[in-house]
């Protein structure tokens, strides 16, 4: 299953996240920003980082965000008008703008999906990683 980072400081918000992903067999770490991201992953690097708006707005310009290549990131906000301004790299990399908790079933479908298409491509076998594995912005 794949293996996902919660970023942001909603601590209710993202436990329940973390249950529900828990419970379809998805592994979860959690940061409360992007700069502590690197401090909590091991070597494995996650192939899904969900990150708040709010983290993305704090972290200055140069920080990255480990992932594994071919990974992705969504952002989450607790509005439609909750969107940061994202560098074209972060905009590539960005699976989808949520809503949560509204959109919590939609979070789910998303994680599953691109698990079943990175397996299914090969792409969750990959060990190495790449330059573009880490978005830097």
């Amino acid at each position: 299953m794949a293996k996902v980072i919660l970023v942001g400081t909603d601590v209710a918000l993202l436990e329940g996240l973390a249950q529900t992903l828990i419970g379809f067999g998805h592994e979860v770490l959690f940061a409360a920003t992007v700069g502590e991201v690197a401090g909590a992953l091991n070597e494995d690097r996650p192939a899904l980082a969900v990150v708040s708006s709010e983290a993305l707005e704090d972290e200055g310009l140069g920080t990255t965000l480990p992932i594994t290549p071919g990974g992705a990131i969504i952002v989450y906000g607790k509005s439609h008008t909750d969107r940061p301004f994202l560098p074209p790299k972060l905009q590539r990399a960005t699976l989808a703008h949520l809503v949560l908790p509204l959109e919590r079933q939609r979070l789910l479908a998303l994680v599953q999906s691109f698990d079943m298409r990175s397996r299914t491509t090969g792409r969750s076998r990959r060990e190495e990683a790449a330059e573009d594995s880490e978005l830097q912005f």
